[in-house]
């Protein structure tokens, strides 16, 4: 009696582990496979009727210009014949105002495709490493002693931070299972496909340009978080001797040509945080969608401290990067 009350009270929590490991992908079906496609046919109307309404404002009204009082007239079909009195010569005129149409908001607009796309990462890169340039004429200056600031303040912290980790890390156990790197990895991945094939079944451009800036956003961020680790060569926390308290950790790891082993900054945390700016600017009329991006954002991103593969520092530079470099350089030239 006893050891088949052993085997039932195994085998709950057993299917107990199992439905939490298995909530997160849960979620991610029913997200898109039930809430995006109305997501996404809401954001296409909604990109329609601001066309629509740009192309009005942009046309002339004859019955808004009409004078107070007259009817409207059409507009000449010819031009009219120079009278006598301009024949004979120059005569003086009350000046003139001249009235300029208004700029027309999508001319900066350019769509991003595949064959671009190499072109378009190139000139957001010119961008990145010309930013140095910038800071130096005075722009960018506070956003930048922010990022900085923090940055210098959690590397402070890290050993600190990482040492009640490890004496705690008990306390993540299940966290660490469901946002463990492969399954933050396939989500990463998934949501720029979701957008893409939707796109290609509905015929949207607007979700095939969405997927793609993705794209683009994640080699762009992925360019210059991958040189910083090659010059940083952190090791990672799991990397760090137990008997060591995470201090003296940069200069330290061994390092591919495309940053592997190096801690500093988390790549993930760059990553995610990129895809997540494109679907919060392209999609924010929806109040909602911001919120669920950054905060999924924020929490793959968390999920690299607990599993010991990064530091709070490495998180929170990549996470900035991610964001900085979408949302105001990729994302420079999206009017809609």
């Amino acid at each position: 009696m006893h050891q088949d009350v052993t085997l039932i009270s195994a085998a709950a929590l057993l299917r107990l582990r199992i439905s939490r490991r298995a909530l997160p992908w849960f979620c991610c079906v029913v997200f898109f496979c039930w809430l995006s496609p109305p997501l996404l046919r809401s954001q296409e109307f909604a990109v329609a009727q601001s066309a629509g309404k740009d192309v009005a404002l942009l046309q002339p009204n004859p019955v808004l210009d009409a004078p107070a009082g007259e009817a409207p007239q059409a507009l000449p079909a010819t031009v009219p014949e120079a009278s006598d009195d301009a024949a004979q010569g120059p005569q003086q005129s009350e000046p003139q105002v001249q009235v300029h149409p208004s700029p027309d908001p999508t001319a900066t607009y350019q769509p991003v495709t595949w064959k671009n796309l190499p072109v378009r990462i190139l000139g957001d890169q010119k961008l990145v490493w010309l930013f140095p340039m910038h800071l130096a004429q005075g722009q960018h200056l506070l956003p930048t002693i922010g990022v900085v600031g923090v940055t210098g303040g959690l590397m402070a912290a890290d050993a600190h931070i990482m040492v009640h980790t490890r004496n705690n890390a008990s306390a993540f156990h299940e966290y660490d299972e469901i946002f463990s790197g492969t399954n933050t990895g396939i989500v990463t991945a998934l949501i720029p496909a979701t957008f893409y094939f939707y796109g290609i079944a509905r015929k949207s451009s607007y979700s095939q340009q969405t997927a793609l800036l993705m794209g683009e956003a994640y080699l762009d961020s992925a360019i210059p978080h991958v040189a910083i680790k090659l010059v940083s060569r952190r090791l990672r926390p799991n990397a760090v001797p137990a008997s060591n308290d995470f201090s003296d950790t940069f200069f330290k790891s061994p390092v591919s040509v495309f940053g592997k082993g190096s801690s500093f900054p988390s790549g993930h945390a760059a990553g995610i945080f990129s895809i997540a700016t494109v679907v919060a600017e392209r999609y924010r009329h929806h109040r909602w969608v911001p919120w669920v991006a950054y905060g999924l954002a924020a929490a793959i991103s968390f999920s690299r401290v607990p599993t010991f593969a990064h530091f709070p520092s490495d998180v929170f530079l990549g996470a900035a990067l991610g964001y900085t470099i979408t949302r105001f350089d990729v994302l420079r030239d999206r009017t809609h």
